[in-house]
């Protein structure tokens, strides 16, 4: 008898079985909640919060419209422990007793386990892109060229909408740090994803390729190394500069920029598009960085060191270029006019996503200056509650002394009301409200909070309000 093989089925998870595995995969105790707000010097612990995580949907993919909500930050936060397992961490002081934490997160029960629940969180993840932009028409090199002149990556640009928060903030300092903050995951790692795309075997342009990373990487020199810059301008700033320090601190956009190279690197068959990608970072970081070193000057003074800035104005220039010229021209030469496409829309899924990580960030940075404002926003709020002018579901909770929230987000507007006990309430880093009995705070859908308690016990309520402005009329 012939042997039939079954028909070929691609590997996916869904529904029950892709939850399961991702519960599975979060559990895994250096994953866990953390009793500090900052992980200290330990590159393994990432604390994932897997008592949410079975009451999410990852089978879905959300718009752009949902795309900054608690599921998408969870989806995030995974993503990067997943992509990170590739790469070599170890602790500034020595692995001593995080040894079984290094062998937990290399292990590979860890590393298959990501690999199984990837693919539908990078759905989950980065499917809304493929709503967001649309590359059609039939593209020539002559249409291209027209294309990247028309981008004009390289000129000047207006400040961002970020860094307008920062300048514009109560306080500068802090809106400052939580800016370098969010460029952690990316920096102190820097070039990793991009070396997931110099192995292997494709002519001329994967010299060209590993030249860049050879420059980011200080020719071999520490102390001109990127990454090592980016430690120093961290500490200048009074920050720490050990991975994954500030965990509790990223926001979801922030992820989503590092882990979008990762996936792009990681599934070799977009490779076109990191292609496109890394030629439109390499272009426009040069205005960036110039104007991220005259803004840390003008905040932090002259004893920041903002030479990671300044080396980036110099040999982007030269990145940029060798991306175009050395990258995607051979590459099309040699592979035809049918990648363009694909070459185009890294381009274009990376500018929406810096879109809305500038976008995010401005917003958090508002949230951590109004704090004062949301705790006085909490009693017409309260009185719109007890009055019985607005319903809203209800979750009362006692938590006992010392206990941490790690950050998180909601989907809707919530009202939190402390009954009984104190609390400390974060909204980013060193930024916080104290709330005794009978106070609280409005917390802004989306926005990335958590909270300490620092009573002997804690009796609070969250009312799921939807839109708190409504409560206001």
């Amino acid at each position: 008898m012939n042997y039939q093989p079954p028909r070929y089925e691609p590997f996916e998870l869904h529904g029950d079985a892709l939850r399961e595995a991702i519960v599975r995969y979060a559990t895994n105790p250096i994953y866990l909640d953390n009793e500090e707000w900052e992980n200290s010097d330990n590159p393994y612990r990432r604390q994932l919060r897997p008592q949410v995580l079975p009451h999410l949907d990852f089978d879905r993919v959300p718009g752009r419209d949902r795309i900054l909500e608690y599921s998408s930050l969870a989806a995030q936060r995974l993503l990067t422990s997943i992509y990170e397992a590739d790469l070599m961490f170890l602790p500034k002081g020595g692995l001593k007793d995080k040894y079984e934490d290094f062998r937990q997160f290399y292990s590979p029960g860890n590393r298959a386990l990501g690999e199984m629940i990837r693919p539908a969180l990078e759905r989950f993840s980065f499917g809304f892109l493929d709503e967001e932009v649309e590359v059609s028409g039939k593209w020539t090199k002559e249409s291209f060229a027209s294309y990247i002149t028309s981008l004009d990556a390289d000129s000047p640009a207006e400040p961002s909408l970020s860094e307008k928060a920062i300048l514009s903030s109560g306080d500068r300092e802090r809106a400052a740090r939580m800016w370098l903050i969010q460029f952690a995951p990316d920096f102190l790692s820097e070039a990793s994803p991009m070396i997931r795309n110099v192995l292997g075997h494709y002519g001329a342009p994967q010299s060209e390729w590993f030249k860049i990373v050879i420059d980011e990487y200080g020719y071999g020199v520490h102390d001109t190394k990127h990454s090592r810059l980016f430690e120093q301008t961290l500490e200048s700033a009074g920050l720490q500069s050990d991975i994954h320090r500030y965990w509790q601190y990223y926001l979801v956009s922030s992820l989503m920029v590092n882990n979008y190279f990762h996936y792009l690197g990681k599934n070799h068959e977009l490779f076109f598009r990191y292609v496109g990608a890394l030629y439109y970072t390499e272009a426009t970081l040069v205005d960036f960085c110039r104007r991220a070193a005259a803004l840390l000057t003008e905040v932090f003074g002259d004893g920041v060191d903002a030479r990671y800035f300044t080396e980036h104005v110099h040999i982007d220039q030269h990145h940029g270029r060798m991306a175009l010229e050395k990258l995607i021209e051979p590459l099309i030469e040699a592979h035809g006019e049918s990648v363009i496409p694909e070459i185009v829309r890294g381009i274009e899924e990376y500018r929406v996503i810096q879109t809305i990580a500038d976008e995010d960030f401005a917003r958090q940075i508002a949230w951590m200056d109004n704090g004062p404002e949301n705790k006085k926003l909490h009693a017409p709020v309260w009185e719109a509650i007890t009055s019985g002018r607005v319903t809203a579901p209800v979750a009362d909770i006692v938590e006992p002394h010392a206990e941490l929230s790690n950050t998180h987000s909601h989907e809707g507007d919530e009202l939190c009301h402390i009954v009984s006990g104190t609390m400390k309430f974060v909204s980013g880093f060193d930024s916080y409200q104290i709330l005794e009995a009978g106070e609280g705070t409005v917390i802004e859908r989306n926005r990335l909070h958590g909270a300490i308690i620092e009573s002997d016990e804690c009796v609070y309520q969250i009312h799921s309000v939807g839109d708190y402005k409504k409560c206001l009329s």
